[in-house]
């Protein structure tokens, strides 16, 4: 599942949202493309939603477009 975030810019951001997501049951794996502006996860969606990843990122600090 791919993510848009449009604040994501640095490094940071890359440590921040990764970190939120990665503890999340259901999540093996998140990765974040600053040029892109994306993350990218690879989750068990009868684990975990979309919403659930997107509230974590948005507990970062982080817009994500509906």
């Amino acid at each position: 599942m791919t993510i848009s975030v449009p604040g994501i810019h640095c490094d940071h951001c890359k440590h921040s949202i990764e970190g939120a997501l990665a503890p999340l049951p259901g999540v093996s794996s998140a990765r974040v493309d600053i040029d892109a502006r994306t993350v990218t996860v690879e989750v068990d969606q009868s684990r975990v939603d979309r919403a659930q990843l997107v509230a974590a990122i948005e507990d970062q600090g982080y817009e994500v477009p509906a």
